[in-house]
């Protein structure tokens, strides 16, 4: 048997059964080739849609479709083995109704062969992730700062730095629970809810910007190598490929103006 063959992709269900069990590592992924590097470190792969603006370079998730959401699934699943690849619903695909979600739902999952979905909302949301779970469908939440509403949020603030607003966004997060979810995004929301939330639910909470005392977090990858630039004050930077791959466009733009590359053994020498 080959060894591609014995590596098993994780499940929704494996995720869930470490709630409060071994931190669950995930990383966002939106090509085959970093999902490949990703997919040795990580059990969630999050093909989210913050590749509009990391990728494509749009100010916000809003315009992000559903085929480019399944076009770059596809790229995460081919480049990667083991870990659960979950999958972003967009803007407008899934908010009309739980029948608009279920289909747009299974299209995702049929086409990019991925292990789950994931909706931005709470109490809201619940009959729909209910919906979709029923009918196959895993479904992770996402609860607290949800990007997709940024225009009704007002910019992209940070959720319950006031304590009024934490029963809400907690209750928020049971309803998702309650409703099937097999995880949930706690988003850039004051430590001591995050906390509280993760003691109160069954299932994961995977944290950004929230609290360590989360069952997982989540970065994005572009994000925590430095590719980005401007950063949330909330990541941590975990490499400076930004300013590698500057140097080293600069170092190859010099040589070529230089007229020194490609240089001997860089290229063909014609035979007789």
């Amino acid at each position: 048997m080959s060894s591609q063959a014995q590596i098993r992709r994780l499940t929704a269900l494996d995720i869930t059964s470490r709630k409060a069990a071994e931190p669950i590592v995930t990383l966002t992924a939106y090509t085959a080739p970093m999902a490949a590097l990703a997919d040795r470190h990580c059990d969630i792969l999050l093909v989210g849609d913050s590749l509009g603006m990391v990728v494509h370079g749009l100010d916000s998730t809003v315009a992000v479709t559903l085929e480019m959401m399944i076009l770059h699934a596809q790229a995460v699943m081919r480049g990667s083995r083991r870990a659960l690849v979950v999958v972003d619903m967009p803007f407008g695909s899934y908010e009309e109704s739980p029948g608009q979600a279920f289909r747009n739902a299974a299209r995702v999952m049929r086409e990019v062969g991925c292990g789950a979905v994931k909706l931005e909302g709470g109490q809201r949301m619940a009959p729909t992730i209910r919906f979709l779970v029923e009918r196959g469908i895993p479904v992770m939440g996402h609860v607290g700062l949800t990007p997709q509403a940024v225009n009704v949020l007002g910019g992209f603030k940070a959720q319950g730095r006031n304590r009024a607003q934490w029963p809400a966004i907690g209750a928020d997060a049971a309803a998702v629970a309650e409703a099937g979810a097999f995880s949930v995004v706690l988003e850039a929301i004051a430590e001591p809810l995050a906390v509280e939330i993760t003691a109160a639910v069954a299932i994961p909470t995977i944290g950004i910007g929230a609290s360590a005392a989360c069952d997982g977090q989540v970065l994005v990858l572009d994000d925590m190598l430095g590719l980005t630039g401007r950063v949330p004050k909330f990541v941590k930077l975990f490499g400076g490929l930004g300013e590698a791959a500057d140097k080293a466009m600069a170092d190859y733009a010099a040589e070529v103006r230089a007229r020194r590359f490609p240089g001997p053994g860089h290229v063909y020498a014609v035979k007789d």
